[in-house]
């Protein structure tokens, strides 16, 4: 059953603006903890609204990587899946994704998701959550490696490319 919609502009509206305030925050003071907690509120509400199990499957690990994330910055722990796995890319959600510090994989996992969101979601909602989701792991991946952000973005734009 569809969930009600009355509230739904405005609370997607507020968690953008949440969302704003924490990249713009977090890339000022070099802070992806502060950027990850604003995101926290879009996350749960997408959560909420996903009802397809492709998709409700997808919203909810999306959560799970992004409270990943605030324990493996909290806790400031890093580990190279790279080395660990003997490989430098891995297939999620029908997309390859760079492997590197887990702190840097959770956020590109995340934007795998957030597309996979996009594209099998039918609400409106669900679709401008899958957007900021989008659009703030970028900009975490940012806040934790700036050089990373540059091979991540040269690497989401050859994917894409691939794909049309």
């Amino acid at each position: 059953m569809a969930k009600p919609t009355k509230y739904a502009p405005h609370l997607c509206t507020a968690f953008t603006i949440l969302a704003l305030i924490g990249i713009i925050i977090g890339l000022i003071f070099s802070n992806a903890l502060v950027i990850v907690l604003f995101l926290l509120p879009a996350t749960v509400y997408e959560v909420y609204r996903t009802e397809g199990p492709s998709t409700k499957a997808s919203s909810a690990l999306l959560l799970l990587v992004l409270l990943t994330e605030v324990v493996l910055i909290i806790f400031k722990i890093s580990f190279n899946l790279a080395e660990f796995l003997g490989v430098g890319e891995k297939y999620v959600g029908g997309y390859l994704v760079p492997l590197g510090d887990i702190k840097v994989v959770g956020p590109t996992v995340m934007v795998v998701l957030s597309v996979v969101l996009f594209v099998r979601t039918r609400g409106i909602y669900t679709k401008w959550l899958a957007v900021v989701i989008f659009i703030t792991a970028f900009a975490i991946v940012y806040a934790i490696d700036p050089n990373v952000f540059k091979d991540l973005l040269k690497f989401a734009t050859e994917e894409g490319l691939e794909r049309i």
